[in-house]
């Protein structure tokens, strides 16, 4: 059976390419029937930020994806590496290193002067039993390095780039355990993966030179590596490397600024793979349906805000009115608009009057605001146009005495009676539905007129019209 695991270091909020990792992970063990693992790499106790914790959890379920297994935190782990890298010193595969991070500095400068590769020089590779005894009397204390083989070739297929080899030579002989004996990344990763019983390791190109110190450890350690698939890059419409220049770079900070989950799932599934036939939206089955690792592009994938934007345009518009209120509540409580008379009801009625004009949820509040306001702002420049002259005045006024005698108070009859006034009083009828859309809602540009004056209800419009005319009046 598959089983494949998204590991991340809980260093801060979940990036934007390692959702793209979490996601190519996912789909391939939802298409292949597998397990997937959730597991957090939090070894290096001074990295670890506390509410990162949370933020990657949280990421993860706001996207839908949905782990097997764990969370499994590495840090609770500590004894069973230990016993690994004891293992690896009884049989001669690894050793003790007794340098100080000073003379290490001191020897990759000299190598660097001499124009050699600053990697370790080995130079506690084969010390003797006397030797170690003298700097353990120093008061020294070791951490742990793998013996590297001296010569030969560490190969391995990738899924997405084919065969890839490294000489030995120049892989150093890595640390596996600190002298604290917290181990670092390449240990507990390949004990981690073993026992886990992890079939393909999914990830990012970045971990590729940790490929082969990680296929000697397995080798080492008698374990079957997995199969490895590296994903490209993301870069920014620059070509370099994404960063908070291109814009937000967590899922959090997206979901923050109004985007939808499968706006953003959709989005990312496309940085790097595609599903064939020039699509651009593709819903969460389709992608568990067709996608495949060796589909996976090899060239690094480009973060195109624009499209991200257009996806989420997409999606606002598709989506129930019920389920973007529901998920639009938290931007309205954000501008002070969810009060005691807060009715979700009158959202959702209102929601799709705004589906085709707000392109994130971040966007609602400010088309919606005084279906939830009492006294609402009228700008400057709309007062100026449509309610000081003495013409809009009056018509804004005969609106009223119109609107006050309609029963029941909806689109049709509201639109028929504004019709046969401004039929009345020989003008167009944009001279009596500005004026009114400017009472109402406070703007020259707003949802449709009549819905919005149906929802708001014949008191609330007509109070609307008397603050209106209070604010212009002579």
């Amino acid at each position: 059976m598959v089983r494949v695991r998204f590991a991340p270091s809980p260093t801060g909020h979940l990036h934007i390419g390692s959702a793209r990792t979490a996601l190519f992970n996912w789909l391939y063990a939802m298409k292949m029937r597998g397990v997937f693992i959730l597991r957090i790499e939090d070894t290096d106790l001074r990295r670890n930020v506390d509410e990162a914790f949370g933020a990657i959890l949280d990421a993860m379920k706001w996207l839908g994806l949905d782990w097997q297994e764990g969370p499994y935190y590495q840090s609770q782990r500590l004894e069973l590496y230990r016993k690994e890298v004891e293992r690896l010193l009884e049989t001669g595969k690894a050793y003790r290193c007794y340098c100080l991070p000073e003379e290490l500095e001191e020897r990759r400068k000299e190598a660097l002067q001499k124009g050699l590769k600053p990697m370790y020089d080995r130079k506690c590779r084969e010390l003797s039993s006397e030797e170690r005894e003298k700097l353990e009397r120093e008061g020294r204390k070791p951490a742990i390095r793998f013996k590297v083989p001296l010569e030969g070739k560490t190969i391995f297929k990738d899924v997405i780039r084919g065969e890839i080899e490294f000489y030995n030579s120049e892989i150093e002989d890595f640390v596996i355990m600190r002298k604290d004996g917290i181990p670092t990344y390449n240990l507990a990763c390949v004990v981690d993966d073993h026992y886990m019983e992890i079939t393909d390791v999914i990830r990012g190109e970045d971990h590729i030179s940790n490929t082969p110190k990680q296929i000697l450890l397995y080798e080492a350690l008698g374990y079957a590596p997995p199969r490895f698939a590296h994903l490209p890059m993301i870069l920014g419409p620059d070509k370099s490397r994404l960063s908070k220049r291109h814009g937000a770079t967590s899922v959090n900070a997206y979901r923050d600024m109004g985007f939808l989950p499968e706006a953003m799932l959709n989005f990312l599934a496309l940085l790097g793979w595609s599903p064939g036939g020039n699509r651009e939206i593709i819903s969460r089955e389709e992608m568990i349906a067709e996608f495949e690792l060796e589909r996976v592009k090899r060239h690094p994938a480009i973060f195109n805000m624009d499209k991200l934007i257009w996806l989420n345009s997409h999606y606002m518009k598709t989506s129930p009115p019920t389920y973007l209120a529901r998920l639009a509540v938290p931007f309205l409580e954000k501008e002070g608009l969810v009060g005691p008379d807060f009715s979700l009801s009158v959202l959702e009625a209102v929601i799709p009057l705004v589906q085709e004009r707000a392109k994130t949820l971040g966007e609602i509040p400010r088309w919606v605001d005084f279906f939830f306001k009492d006294e609402i702002e009228y700008e400057p420049s709309a007062v100026e146009q449509w309610l000081k002259d003495e013409l809009h005045r009056k018509l804004l006024l005969s609106a009223k005495e119109v609107l006050e005698n309609i029963e029941p108070f909806n689109k049709e009859n509201i639109e028929t009676a504004l019709r046969a006034l401004a039929e009345r009083e020989g003008v167009k009828a944009k001279e009596v539905f500005h004026p009114l859309r400017v009472a109402v809602t406070g703007k020259t540009v707003s949802p449709p007129l009549l819905e919005s004056l149906e929802i708001l209800g014949k008191a609330k419009t007509l109070k609307r019209i008397d603050q209106a005319l209070g604010v212009t009046s002579p």
